[in-house]
């Protein structure tokens, strides 16, 4: 079976995008993916997203694979890189934007006059119950909470993007092992869908430093979820503005917690790099 696909980056968060319009259902299995993504044997990538039909009167319908195989409700990145590739395989008929259903609600990216994507990330979910984390009763946030993670306590504030996020503040990023204690993180009993681990240094008010340790994905570049959520996570701990530039390795987002709706709206660049054929 060959399949054509597009290669995407988003800040180095990389995806491998398929035009799946003609199918309601994604036309490889999870365990294609994860050959699909294997940096050695496969094409090499973070995750796989499927293009299918639009529901709910969207314009088109975003699933995700990891490169673990475990399906993702949302990514930031991801659905930058989406909207970019829509834009392509529609040619002269692209929108300016989409709405893109999800497994985490109704996402509305649009491209900007400058190239990059801004995208109306919706409102984050603060109650334990919705993030989800055992951290809080379910009706209760948690913010600056302690837990005990590699023989050491860590206040971490939890936020639901349509994924969940767990985020804790340092000193200085470059000295955590995350390759360590990311998967500590991750798997903790605290958090029954597992997490995304996200550690924040304070530049500045309206600047973050950003390391990511994915659910699913492992260590990644970026994280445009989790740039959102540190934002929300600064702003309820009183470290951080509401409008912030948020850097990580792969490169820096602009993030907004907009006072007025209390959406979430995320900017930054999708790059296609090059495009073939998987003979699966």
């Amino acid at each position: 079976m060959a399949i054509e696909f597009t290669k995407y980056h988003g800040l180095g968060n990389d995806f491998i995008l398929i035009d799946n319009r003609a199918t309601s259902e994604p036309v490889i299995t999870p365990e294609q993916a994860i050959q699909l993504c294997d940096r050695h044997f496969g094409i090499g990538a973070d995750g796989v997203i499927f293009t299918l039909p639009g529901q709910d009167d969207t314009d088109y319908t975003m699933r995700i694979y990891n490169s673990d195989g475990s399906e993702a409700q949302m990514c930031g990145n991801g659905i930058r890189c989406l909207a970019d590739f829509l834009a392509t395989l529609e040619g002269l008929a692209a929108k300016t934007a989409y709405r893109i259903h999800t497994p985490a609600g109704v996402m509305i990216p649009k491209r900007e006059t400058d190239g990059r994507i801004k995208v109306d990330m919706g409102m984050a979910f603060l109650e334990a119950g919705q993030v989800p984390t055992t951290l809080a009763e379910a009706d209760q946030k948690v913010i600056n909470t302690p837990i005990k993670v590699a023989e050491q306590s860590w206040d971490v504030t939890c936020v639901g993007m349509g994924n969940p996020h767990c985020i804790t503040f340092v000193e200085d990023v470059t000295t955590i092992p995350l390759e360590t204690i990311g998967p500590q993180f991750e798997h903790h009993p605290a958090f029954p869908q597992k997490t995304n681990m996200e550690f924040i240094q304070v530049v500045r008010p309206d600047y973050l430093k950003m390391r990511v340790w994915e659910r699913g994905a492992g260590l990644t570049l970026a994280c445009g979820t989790g740039a959102c959520a540190s934002v929300v996570a600064g702003v309820l701990t009183q470290k951080c503005d509401r409008t912030a530039t948020v850097e990580l390795p792969g490169g820096c987002l602009e993030i907004e917690w907009s006072q007025l709706d209390q959406h979430l709206y995320m900017t930054g660049p999708a790059e296609r790099v090059f495009t073939g054929t998987w003979e699966g």
